[in-house]
């Protein structure tokens, strides 16, 4: 998984944290520089160098606030990935078929579940 994000990132000019940080954006519409540090647990100042790296390559854009003109928030460039994980798609859609209804779903309640305990287990460490 690392080494896959860290080829989409070599191939798009990024880091996996910045990818990380342009699906928060992309999922959330807009978000403040200081919302996205909450969420992807970096500082302030981090993220202002994520967003640099994103905007950059052409992948985000810093926009005033609709909300409150003083502040500005990080939007995504429609279509940021492009077609870089077309592959990725096409290849995990024939992976899935593979398997029936009931063993899907017995696969995606491990995956939900194990994505529950790694980000307890990184509140533990995070908090100390």
């Amino acid at each position: 998984m690392v080494a896959f994000h860290e080829a989409v990132g070599a191939s798009l000019g990024v880091t996996a944290v910045d990818q990380r940080a342009l699906a928060v954006i992309m999922g959330a519409g807009s978000v403040s520089a200081g919302e996205l540090a909450r969420e992807i647990g970096l500082t302030p100042g981090a993220v202002t160098g994520v967003v640099d790296r994103l905007v950059r390559a052409g992948l985000a854009r810093r926009e005033p606030d609709l909300e409150d003109r003083r502040r500005l928030v990080i939007t995504a460039v429609p279509g940021a990935f492009g077609d870089t994980f077309a592959g990725l798609a096409k290849a995990m859609e024939e992976l899935t078929d593979r398997y029936t209804p009931a063993e899907q779903a017995v696969i995606a309640d491990w995956v939900a579940n194990t994505i529950g305990v790694l980000r307890e287990q990184t509140r533990i460490l995070t908090e100390g």
